[in-house]
C-alpha cells in the first residue's frame, strides 16, 4: 500500500500515538499535510513523492483514522482536538516553522491552526476545505444558524447504509452507497488508479459515538437531527465549529485556496447538505429556501479569506476546472503547480506580498 521511499512510522506526543508517512532520507522545509474525513494519511502519498527534494513532506493520521491511536473526539471543541494533536506532532518532531496543507476537514484543521498557531506557519494551503462555518445548518455568506440548535448538521446526518458498509470494510461496488461508490461518486469527479487504495484508506476509519460519525440529538427543527457532542461530524457543526476571525491572527501567512469546480461535497449546493438534498426532493418535509436554504460553504469561504486578506494576508483563489472533491488525485501536475507557487511565497527570506 505505500508507494516506494516512502515509510510510516508511529511518533509518540505529548497527547498520543501519531501514524505517520515521510519520505526517508528527506530533510528541508517541512511540508505537513492534513487528510478529510473518512480517509487517512494514505490519500496524500503522491503529492508527497512530486516534492522537490528541498521539502520534507510529512502526512499524519488523525485520530480515529488510519494507525493513530483511536483516541475519543471532543466534538464540543470543533476541530481542536485534531488541531491540538497535530501540534504535539510538530513539536515531537523538532519541525520549527512548517507549511501545511489541508484537504477538506483536514482544512479546517488547518484554519485552527492558522487561526491559533499563525507565528509557526510559513504558508497554508486548503484543498476543497470545509466552510469556516462548519457543514450544514447554516445559510448566509456570514454562517448564521438555521436553527438555534444546529439541525441539519452533526452525527445524525451521515447516510446509515454509508456508515453501516464502511464498518463492514466493504470493497465492493454493488451498493451506490459503498464506500467504492462514494469514492468513485464523490471524492473525484474522474476515475483514479488504484482506487482499490483509496477504498482501503477510507475502511481505517473508526466506526462510532466518539468517532465516525459521532452522536446526535432529536429536534423539533427540521429534518430531524442535531448534532450531539462526540465524534467527528459533530466537530464541524457549526454550534461547535465556527472560525470568521481569521484576520485576528497573530501572523499572516500566504494561503492558498484551492478547488475543483465539480466539487459535489464542499459546494454551494452540496450533495451532502440535508437542506440542498431537501430542494432536491430527496429529504421529505423541507420547509422551503427562506426557512432552509443550502448552505453557500464557498461564499462562507471566500467571504472569511476576504477579510484576512483585507487585513494583510496574501490570499490566492484557484479552481481547477472539471476536478472533484480530491484535486491532489485527480489533478496532481496542477495541484503541484499551485502548491509549490506557496510555498516559494512562504519560504524563509521571501518578500512580503
Amino acid at each position: 500500500m505505500l508507494l516506494p521511499t516512502i515509510a510510516a512510522g508511529r511518533i509518540a506526543t505529548s497527547r498520543l500515538t501519531v501514524n505517520c508517512l515521510q519520505i526517508e532520507g528527506r530533510s528541508g522545509e517541512p511540508v505537513v499535510f492534513v487528510h478529510g474525513n473518512v480517509s487517512s494519511s494514505l490519500f496524500w502519498q503522491q503529492a508527497m513523492l512530486d516534492l522537490p527534494a528541498r521539502y520534507r513532506p510529512i502526512a499524519l493520521d488523525l485520530r480515529g483514522f488510519g494507525a493513530t491511536d483511536p483516541l475519543p473526539v471532543d466534538a464540543t471543541r470543533g476541530l481542536r482536538d485534531f488541531s491540538d494533536d497535530l501540534s504535539a506532532l510538530i513539536e515531537a518532531l523538532g519541525l520549527g516553522p512548517v507549511h501545511l496543507v489541508g484537504w477538506s476537514l483536514g482544512g479546517g484543521v488547518v484554519l485552527h491552526q492558522l487561526r491559533d498557531h499563525a507565528e509557526r506557519l510559513r504558508s497554508v494551503t486548503l484543498v476543497n476545505p470545509v466552510s469556516p462555518y462548519g457543514f450544514g445548518g447554516t445559510h448566509g455568506a456570514d454562517g448564521r444558524l438555521n436553527s438555534p440548535d444546529g439541525a441539519g448538521s452533526g452525527g445524525g446526518t451521515a447516510n446509515p447504509e454509508f456508515v453501516r458498509l464502511l464498518a463492514a470494510g466493504d470493497t465492493g461496488g454493488e451498493s451506490p452507497l459503498s464506500p467504492h461508490a462514494v469514492f468513485a461518486a464523490c471524492y473525484v469527479n474522474s476515475p483514479v488508479e488504484p482506487a482499490d487504495s483509496y477504498v482501503a484508506s477510507m475502511l481505517s476509519t473508526r466506526i462510532g459515538d466518539d468517532h465516525y460519525p459521532g452522536d446526535s440529538r432529536t429536534t423539533d427543527a427540521w429534518p430531524g437531527v442535531a448534532p450531539g457532542d462526540r465524534g467527528v461530524l459533530n466537530c464541524l457543526a457549526p454550534t461547535h465549529f465556527r472560525i470568521d476571525d481569521l484576520e485576528l491572527a497573530a501572523a499572516r501567512p500566504p494561503v492558498l485556496w484551492l478547488r475543483g469546480s465539480a466539487d459535489v461535497i464542499v459546494s454551494d449546493t452540496s450533495l451532502f447538505d440535508l437542506a440542498h438534498q431537501g430542494a432536491l426532493g430527496a429529504v421529505p418535509g423541507w420547509p422551503g429556501e427562506d426557512l432552509c436554504p443550502a448552505q453557500p460553504m464557498l461564499a462562507q469561504t471566500r467571504a472569511v479569506l476576504a477579510r484576512y486578506a483585507a487585513a494583510g494576508g496574501a490570499v490566492r483563489e484557484a479552481v481547477v476546472e472539471g476536478a472533484g472533491h480530491s484535486v491532489h488525485i485527480e489533478r496532481p501536475k496542477e495541484f503541484l503547480a499551485e502548491l509549490l507557487g506557496v510555498l516559494r511565497q512562504g519560504a524563509p527570506g521571501a518578500p512580503a506580498v
